[in-house]
């Protein structure tokens, strides 16, 4: 392995000289800096980082914490906060809790060890005792999902609203028999969407009994598969269908269209987020937008920011980024009410 203590014989000056001239130190002249990095470059020099390591220095990963990588949502995330920390000489570094807060545990015990540079998490409904005191000692902000003992800076979607919207619509179309598939009310996300369909619900003047409820698993497809069966098997079926993860979107068009269900024939839908296949399935699916962009180049400007900073104490902070209603054909009044207001909310 190539050392600096090669490159100083190389250019026939100091160790030191190349130690401070790699670290960009004022102290070493511009054309020394330009010789030593490039002997380094062109002798095939890799810095000992775990050495800067013992000596305290933190390393330049930043560490994304999430439940599920096969959620597109979450990928799509990644790939933005990969290409916002490179262009700032970090790297990004994904872990998967698969929503257990043991592994979730275990994979913030490894990123402390290795003294990652930042945290950004999307928790699991209730983190280990253990994960809050290892995060407290890192620079960390939560995604989507919060809770409460993992501090107060948080980047989210109005769920609330997110979930109304879609549901208003349906109702506005003449709905009142509407079916909702969501995560479960221990996760922060699971309770404010399952309190938007109602709100909805309510403000169209339609009881609490107008909408049946099925909640699981938000990263569970098969769920999705499922908890349609059992929708369709009732024997005063909903006329509506609205959605509350994209796993559970994937599931259920998968089983409507296993099934044969005519959309929005049979039963309109509203899925959650828009896949790219999304607006071409059937009739192109009504959906609710997530603003991923938007909470990605947030997320990684105000770490970034902290990461320079180093400020003495967390200031609280909060970015709720609104959803979006995209409608499309798979949403239409109920039958016998084809005269219905259809338009979106």
């Amino acid at each position: 392995m190539i050392t600096t203590r090669d490159i100083a014989e190389r250019l026939g000056i100091s160790v030191s000289t190349v130690g401070r001239a790699l670290s960009d130190d004022a102290r070493i002249s511009e054309e020394t800096k330009f010789r030593v990095r490039q002997a380094a470059s062109e002798m095939g020099y890799v810095g000992n980082r775990a050495a800067r390591m013992m000596r305290g220095a933190s390393s330049n990963v930043v560490a994304l914490v999430i439940p599920d990588i096969r959620n597109s949502f979450y990928s799509t995330i990644a790939h933005e906060l990969s290409k916002n920390m490179e262009a700032e000489g970090f790297q990004l570094m994904l872990s998967e809790t698969d929503d257990d807060r043991m592994v979730e545990l275990r994979h913030l015990r490894e990123l402390s060890a290795n003294r990652v540079a930042g945290v950004i998490i999307v928790p699991t409904a209730r983190p280990h005792g253990e994960s809050v005191k290892l995060l407290q000692a890192v620079p960390h902000l939560q995604l989507l999902r919060r809770h409460p003992s993992l501090g107060s800076q948080w980047f989210g979607v109005d769920d609330h609203e997110a979930l109304r919207r879609g549901t208003a619509h349906l109702v506005a179309q003449g709905h009142t028999r509407i079916a909702y598939l969501g995560g479960p009310t221990e996760l922060p996300t699971g309770a404010e969407r399952l309190r938007g369909f109602h709100t909805a619900l309510s403000e169209g003047g339609l009881p609490d009994e107008a909408g049946w409820t099925d909640l699981g698993p938000p990263a569970s497809v098969d769920h999705g598969r499922q908890a349609v069966r059992r929708l369709l098997k009732g024997p005063d079926a909903p006329t509506a269908l609205v959605l509350g993860s994209i796993q559970l979107t994937l599931g259920a068009l998968a089983e409507l269209s296993a099934q044969g269900v005519k959309v929005p024939g049979e039963l309109s839908v509203v899925g959650f987020g828009d896949e790219p296949g999304f607006s071409w399935w059937g009739p192109g699916l009504t959906t609710v937008g997530l603003p991923i962009q938007e909470m990605a180049t947030g997320c990684a400007l105000w770490l970034l920011r902290r990461l320079k900073t180093k400020p003495t104490n967390d200031t609280p902070y909060t970015s709720v980024s609104p959803g979006s209603l995209l409608v499309r054909g798979s949403t239409a009044p109920p039958a016998g009410k084809v005269g219905a207001e259809a338009g979106a909310v």
